[in-house]
């Protein structure tokens, strides 16, 4: 019965473990869905009773899902200590703090708590078959798009320095955060217009902000797109479980062997 029950939960090249997924993804589309339904006043005041129950109907079900992918998982604690274990954690801890947490003066508390409710979107990842291409790409991206910002922070808070001390306070860069702050908004092209250069040198800063913006904003682009075609080129098998995984995986991603 362990064995079938694995089967249908973690495996999906099984007509039982296709239901099972699309099943799933369903009551998380719905559960999110009446989560950003709630949160508009007038449907949550006129029918409070029908969101509370269906909220706990959902939390019942990936209750029982959680607790049966630790009963049937070879490693509980491996699953539990995983990423996918603590967004299914994450999914119906809420829902349960909601009640451990009564009164009045802890609301706003417990509404930070069920906002956390939105991360089961994150439990979509597991059922979609490209997303382990995307994994695969973001992990071997990683090292090149942190080197690439910490060169995009070195940037800011070099022109954020430069705009300080070339604007100074009257006009708006009272500091040198303020100034950073700015930076970013140029650098990044959003320009909300909030603090803006009056003085020439100012502005010819400012015009080189944006013109570097401009030439950085493909480079993780770039990266992230070389990655994602070399993991989906194409695939290496498991020797533990015959699972193929993407080109450029270390570790199998349906029981966590060392490719």
């Amino acid at each position: 019965m362990r064995k079938k029950l694995y089967e249908v939960i973690f495996e999906s090249n099984t007509r039982a473990g296709k239901i099972f997924d699309i099943f799933l993804l369903w009551i998380i589309i719905t559960s999110v869905f009446l989560v950003f339904l709630e949160s508009i006043p007038e449907l949550s005041l006129y029918h409070k009773k029908l969101f509370y129950y269906a909220e706990w109907s959902v939390t019942v079900l990936f209750t029982i899902e959680y607790l049966l992918r630790i009963y049937v998982a070879p490693k509980p604690w491996k699953y539990i200590m995983s990423f996918g274990g603590l967004i299914d954690f994450l999914s119906i801890a809420p829902t349960y703090i909601d009640l451990l947490v009564p009164g009045y003066h802890y609301l706003l508390v417990v509404r930070i708590f069920r906002l956390l409710r939105v991360f089961r979107v994150l439990k979509l990842a597991r059922y979609i078959k490209e997303s382990e291409i995307l994994y695969a790409a973001l992990k071997s991206s990683f090292h090149k798009i942190s080197v690439f910002f910490i060169a995009v922070i070195t940037i800011v808070i070099t022109m954020g320095t430069i705009m300080y001390v070339a604007e100074g306070g009257e006009n708006g860069f009272e500091s040198i955060p303020q100034s950073i702050y700015w930076a970013v908004v140029t650098v990044t092209t959003v320009g909300y217009g909030d603090i803006v250069p009056k003085t020439f040198a100012g502005k010819l800063i400012a015009s080189l902000s944006m013109i570097i913006g401009y030439a950085i904003i493909a480079v993780p682009t770039g990266i992230i797109t070389v990655e994602i075609s070399r993991a989906g080129s194409t695939g290496k098998k498991c020797n533990n479980c015959g699972n193929t995984n993407p080109n450029e995986a270390l570790y199998c991603f349906k029981c966590g062997n060392k490719i």
